[in-house]
């Protein structure tokens, strides 16, 4: 494995885990939530990473995002939407 890549911040590494991402979305399609896109299941991942304060590791990354729960994804989901209601 690459030394650069353990050392990079997570945005850096976005493009190297988008299979990842896209296996989770599809993974929540196959579940019936077909509106889900990558883009989403990354920015739920960056939510938990910032509050777990993870640190900027591709094995960690790649663990948060094959580890997320529909239940944790809609959780998310639900308190952004709230979000962008009070706004």
């Amino acid at each position: 494995m690459n030394e650069s890549l353990d050392v990079m911040s997570f945005e850096d590494m976005k493009t190297e885990v988008e299979p990842a991402l896209q296996s989770k979305a599809e993974e929540f399609h196959f579940l019936g939530y077909e509106s889900v896109s990558n883009e989403e299941v990354w920015n739920c991942v960056m939510r938990q990473a910032q509050k777990k304060k993870e640190e900027a590791k591709l094995h960690v990354l790649v663990g948060l995002i094959l580890g997320l729960s529909l239940t944790d994804f809609m959780n998310w989901l639900t308190l952004e939407a709230f979000k962008r209601d009070v706004e």
